[in-house]
């Protein structure tokens, strides 16, 4: 018996040159199940920086380019069966909506690193190039590349909590406890700039990911919230603190954390929903446990792991490994990535299948905007914007 062997996708890279956190762990994902080749990058702008990345990634000279404006040239210019497929771009947020524009209208699929843009009308426009463009965006929202996310997922959709009344999601770090962007730590830097991270800091960094989390395993459309914003360390622009209550169009209401200074967090993303049948709980850090509690019935654990019993179809599908062998943050995006490849090679259009694309960037744009509105305004509650006109 044979089996066909792959030809690898060829991507190209802007962002991620040494230092960076987020484009190793693209690079790492994309790699693992062997689909990807990196071929071309503009890492970084500084071309020291730029050409040790690519010499240690075996990207060859010429094609580690300048700028990202370069690297679309010089791809085009290439025969077809040797330019890059598909455009990653992990650079701060104000490039992701001019990058992945000119990308898309270059003729190549981008996957972007969230949020899509750094407001809501740019990011209407992109969705407007993507529609005409007959290419594929997807968006890094990781955490929905884990098995049991999808797990719980589908026991909300199967009735399992009955009608859903309350959602509750937090996302506390506490890596910008003091003041890192005044030491010249990068990462902190652009976080905290407006100019490079947009209307908001923490919120658009992982209140996204919270947000998009809540409305993908509840299956529920946020359509209005009430905010508050803060900074706490002195001098710094943008919050690194928020809060908002929420309220869905099914009628659930809910409560949404996200923060950067809660001192001796690392990475404590969770989401707890309540029905009138029973509740589900999931937590980041613990990755491979649903705990669902049955309303007078005994607690359940449910476990991930290939082929276990009781996991649904796309929670088994994501599952690398059998029960009890730790799977992480690495294999949740290489999902994203296994995904992105076979709608590639399926000759997809638009949004990727089983990835988020366009739809979960707008919500998050609208999100952003919403909650930025409501921290600085004295009125209790504000619509968010709906973008189904949009897509």
């Amino acid at each position: 018996m044979t089996t066909e062997r792959k030809t690898p996708i060829r991507y190209g890279m802007v962002g991620g040159g040494a230092g960076a956190f987020i484009g190793a762990v693209h690079r790492h994902a994309a790699g693992l199940d062997g689909e990807y080749q990196l071929v071309c990058g503009a890492f970084s702008r500084n071309q020291d920086n730029n050409q040790a990345t690519a010499a240690e990634l075996n990207v060859a000279p010429e094609r580690a380019y300048a700028d990202w404006q370069q690297l679309l040239a010089g791809e085009a210019a290439l025969p077809a069966e040797q330019r890059m497929q598909l455009l990653v771009v992990v650079t701060p947020n104000q490039l992701h909506v001019p990058i992945s524009s000119a990308a898309l209208q270059a003729g190549f699929a981008v996957f972007c690193e969230k949020p899509a843009g750094v407001t809501l009308q740019e990011t209407r426009e992109l969705a407007a190039v993507l529609k005409q463009s007959n290419q594929l965006y997807g968006l890094a929202h990781t955490y929905l590349g884990y098995p049991m996310v999808w797990q719980a997922r589908e026991l909300v959709q199967s009735g399992a909590l009955g009608q859903l009344r309350k959602i509750y999601v937090e996302y506390p770090q506490g890596w910008l406890t003091d003041d890192l962007e005044s030491s010249e730590n990068k990462q902190a830097s652009w976080r905290t700039d407006p100019a490079q991270a947009g209307a908001s800091g923490c919120m658009a960094d992982i209140g996204t990911h919270a947000f998009g989390m809540a409305e993908f395993i509840s299956g529920q459309r946020v359509t209005e919230l009430c905010a508050e914003l803060k900074s706490h360390v002195p001098g710094r622009r943008l919050d690194d603190d928020g809060a908002a209550l929420f309220r869905t169009a099914e009628g659930a209401s809910g409560v949404l954390m996200a923060s950067q200074i809660c001192a001796g967090e690392e990475n404590a993303l969770k989401i707890r929903l309540y029905g009138e049948k029973g509740s589900l709980e999931w937590h980041q850090m613990e990755p491979n446990t649903v705990i669902l509690k049955p309303h007078g019935a005994p607690v359940q654990l449910l476990r991930a792991g290939r082929g276990m019993p009781g996991l649904g179809q796309e929670a088994n599908r994501r599952c690398r490994l059998p029960s009890g062998h730790p799977e992480g943050y690495l294999e949740a995006m290489a999902n994203l990535y296994s995904d992105f490849a076979a709608a590639i090679r399926a000759g997809e259009h638009g949004q990727p299948s089983g990835v988020p694309g366009i739809a979960a960037g707008l919500r998050g744009m609208a999100f952003i905007e919403t909650v930025a509105a409501s921290g600085s305004s004295n009125q209790k509650w504000l619509a968010v914007p709906d973008i189904r006109d949009s897509l």
